[in-house]
């Protein structure tokens, strides 16, 4: 319900389709279960257990899901079962296998071994926030993140999405941070930090759970490292990691976000549809507060 992790884009809110094109395309983009020798299927799903809908909207935050089934078929099975076919060949034909018949058992065991393989299941989630303009997708992973932007893009024929790109990067301001031993606006120091060295050997230290304004912290700045990931609080209802390509992990919801959602009612739409708006409000605001220290986003 909570996003844990973020990757984001800057939407042209302009061009945005309504929530209910947005769920016609959707749908006709819908799952499907891996038939036959599909090795996977990806599609939309609901976006909440409660509702078939493929979006979830609360206000001007709308909900999606994507869901991807991918067959189980390890290289070791694949691998014995060939082994015993060359065995077989050998002992009965009294001739050695080549590469190339080799390689064409393989593909034959492989597509004989896929209808019955197991399968196993993932989903992303996103929020698009219609009022401040973002694609929120609840993985840091930018292969996924990616992944969920194409699949959205094919859906509705287009979408215009860029990268977060600011005019000062996300590791000069965390040093500089670092350094100075506080931050600007309504963002605090945590206790965790990663710093990186320059050279051939790259020299990483991560710090956790300390004082990141102890003089052993701050002292690897000096030496020359910059930070790649720092822990931060924004206004005492947001903590996480910041990293160096803009992406928000280990997020964590303070007390104070979690009450004003429980306020709301306590059956699960009422609370679905609570906490999306306060998550997403959340998040957005921390985003274009960060991105404005950064000198803004890039033309």
């Amino acid at each position: 319900m909570w996003f844990k992790q973020i990757s984001f884009y800057p939407l042209d809110k302009e061009k945005l389709p309504d929530p209910e094109t947005l769920s016609d395309k959707l749908g006709a983009a819908a799952f499907a279960r891996c038939q036959g020798l599909d090795r996977f299927s990806e599609g939309f799903a609901p976006a909440v257990p409660f509702s078939p809908e493929p979006v979830f909207p609360a206000d001007y935050t709308w909900r999606v899901a994507l869901k991807k089934e991918e067959k189980v078929l390890p290289a070791a099975v694949i691998r014995d079962v060939l082994d015993e076919k060359v065995e077989e060949i050998q002992n009965n034909e009294a001739r050695n296998v080549g590469r190339k018949e080799k390689q064409e058992l393989k593909e034959q065991i492989t597509d004989d071994l896929l209808p019955r393989a197991f399968t196993r299941s993932s989903r992303v989630q996103a929020v698009f926030d219609t009022r401040h303009g973002f694609l929120l997708v609840n993985s840091a992973s930018p292969a996924k993140a990616e992944n969920m932007l194409t699949k959205l893009r094919e859906a509705l024929g287009g979408l215009e999405a860029s990268l977060p790109h600011t005019k000062q990067s996300p590791s000069s301001l965390m040093t500089a941070w670092l350094l100075d031993g506080h931050c600007a606006g309504g963002f605090k120091l945590d206790c965790d930090c990663e710093l990186k060295g320059a050279g051939d050997i790259v020299p990483v230290v991560k710090v956790s759970k300390q004082d990141l304004t102890a003089d052993e912290v701050v002292q690897h700045v000096r030496n020359g490292k910059t930070v790649t990931q720092l822990g931060l609080v924004w206004r005492e209802r947001i903590a996480f990691v910041l990293t160096q390509d803009f992406t928000l992990k280990r997020i964590q919801y303070l007390d104070v976000l979690q009450e004003e959602a429980e306020s709301h009612g306590d059956d699960a739409e009422s609370l679905t549809f609570a906490s999306q708006i306060l998550m997403t409000e959340a998040l957005s605001t921390m985003i274009a507060e960060l991105a404005a220290h950064l000198g803004g986003w890039q033309d």
